[in-house]
């Protein structure tokens, strides 16, 4: 079974940023290289894949991931013909979007659908402090959204404070907890009761009973994979036969989380991977390197503390954000989750006023108040194409929204509902009371009637043409991914321990 050396180096620490932040960043200067030139050579395809290499290194991407996937992408790139009417760069840009799809899917993130005879049961697994009591409850937010009954169930022994934790969580977001404390210490430490097989065992039944039709089992972290017993784990695995195991961990240790998920896959044989704390993963080295080591899937992103903050992970989406063309899919869908606290009257009155061209910054400072429900500034940069190539570097996207917002709160409530007459003079009445500059002023405004014809012209759209546009106004170019990428992943259930074993007698034979 591989495990960490002792000896291995620890990871290269840095300041957390923005997801992919770094790799977006020095990925973009790699490939503006090649962009604007008249032609591809094998020699400037070469150049620009070295710098695109030190990118992926520097983002502590697996140093085998980085030589195969450059393999493929100059192979793919040299062997394609020219096509006059693309810039070339743009064509070496697919060359890497595909790949970069093609090295973190497919992925099917459908959560078990219930047997005949009893509910699924989705088994967590990982190192202690990454975040897997928290994730137990998120998954179960999620699959109550999506109108499932989950419960969840307390199979973690060695945390004292891990069952207390669960019971809180499961309190917050109102499902079913099973929970068997038994007895303990002066320490508060476990001392008698049943066992982590016993108790979902208990659960499973007790989830029968109250109807509920999926188990998710939250199990003891080991505190280093080096020195890790993973025989309740393998018990757990073979009695009670969860339909999925996701192995749990923090994206910002890199490839040691690499590491960690290639063991427990080759004792458990794992169906997904939960990457946590990917908000503040500025490298993206274990994103881009665990399905190609493990041939294990990401199936979600742990986005943040709170409980809504679990994404489905979309190797298309991923792409687009490292190649800076944002992801439009995930903010629509954080759009939609907002917009459905709107009445649908108010939704109506939205609408027509894009379609008739007459919406005015009173609308758009409601819109920038709807923003900071949607999460994080720096999120949402991200998930619009063009935008993170347009902030400047180091500049905070909460305070130029606070900017923003300044400058609109210093104009009267006519000027809002008629910026066109917004002429020099005002511009400097703005400036001043907004502590500002006119020309700022003046480019937001020439922001603002750029982005209203814009929406103008989305409102009459629909969801592809949208997407199209969208990444047709990123800086890096006219660039659309061809052919949508269609997710191949498992569906069924898992195997069990017995049917594992002799297919691999089979294929030993």
């Amino acid at each position: 079974m591989s495990r960490w050396r002792e000896d291995s180096p620890p990871a290269v620490p840095f300041e957390p940023g923005a997801m992919f932040e770094t790799l977006q960043q020095t990925l973009g200067d790699a490939l503006k290289r090649l962009r604007g030139r008249g032609r591809l050579t094998e020699a400037n395809i070469r150049d620009a894949m070295q710098d695109v290499r030190r990118a992926l290194l520097d983002a502590d991407v697996h140093h085998e991931v980085v030589g195969a996937f450059l393999t493929r992408v100059t192979e793919k790139s040299i062997g394609q013909t020219v096509i006059r009417s693309i810039d070339p760069g743009e064509q070496i840009l697919k060359c890497v979007y595909d790949e970069l799809v093609a090295l973190m899917g497919p992925v099917d993130t459908k959560l078990p659908m219930p047997r005949k005879d009893r509910p699924a049961v989705l088994m967590l697994c990982g190192l202690q402090g990454q975040g897997k009591t928290t994730t137990a409850g998120k998954l179960a937010l999620t699959a109550k959204q999506a109108g499932r009954t989950p419960m969840l169930v307390g199979a973690d022994l060695q945390r004292p404070a891990a069952m207390e934790q669960l019971r809180v969580l499961a309190e917050q977001i109102g499902v079913p907890v099973h929970i068997e404390p038994g007895q303990t210490d002066d320490a508060g430490n476990r001392v008698g009761g049943p066992g982590a097989v016993e108790i979902c065992k208990a659960a499973i039944n007790k989830a029968r009973d109250k109807g509920c039709d999926l188990v998710i089992l939250d199990t003891a972290g080991r505190l280093h994979v080096a020195d890790m017993p993973m025989e309740e784990l393998r018990q757990i695995d073979r009695v009670v036969g969860p339909d999925h195991v996701y192995f749990v961990c923090d994206a910002l240790t890199g490839q040691d989380a690499v590491n960690s998920a290639k063991a427990f896959n080759e004792a458990l044989e794992l169906n997904g991977v939960i990457l946590t704390k990917m908000d503040g993963d500025a490298r993206g080295g274990a994103a881009l390197s665990i399905k190609e080591v493990t041939k294990v899937p990401i199936k979600f992103l742990g986005m943040g503390e709170k409980l809504d903050r679990l994404e489905e992970f979309r190797p298309e989406g991923m792409a687009q954000r490292i190649l800076g063309q944002g992801d439009i899919l995930s903010l629509i869908d954080k759009v939609s989750r907002v917009q459905s606290e709107i009445s649908e009257e108010e939704r109506e009155k939205q609408q027509k006023k894009l379609e008739e061209g007459s919406f005015n910054l009173n609308d758009f400072r409601k819109q920038l108040d709807m923003l900071k429900k949607m999460g994080p500034a720096k999120d949402l940069i991200n998930s619009l194409p063009g935008m993170s190539q347009m902030m400047p570097p180091g500049q905070d996207p909460e305070a130029s929204i606070r900017r923003i917002q300044g400058i609109i709160d210093s104009m009267t409530r006519k000027e809002r509902a008629n910026p066109d007459d917004i002429d020099y003079d005002r511009r400097l009445r703005i400036a001043r009371g907004s502590g500002t500059r006119a020309e700022e002023v003046k480019q937001l405004l020439t922001q603002f009637d750029m982005m209203r014809n814009v929406m103008r012209a989305m409102a009459k759209m629909s969801m592809l043409e949208r997407i199209k546009l969208m990444s047709g106004m990123s800086k890096m170019g006219a660039f659309m991914p061809g052919a949508k990428f269609v997710s191949k992943g498992d569906t069924g259930h898992r195997k069990s321990p017995r049917e594992r074993a002799e297919e691999r007698k089979k294929k030993k034979r």
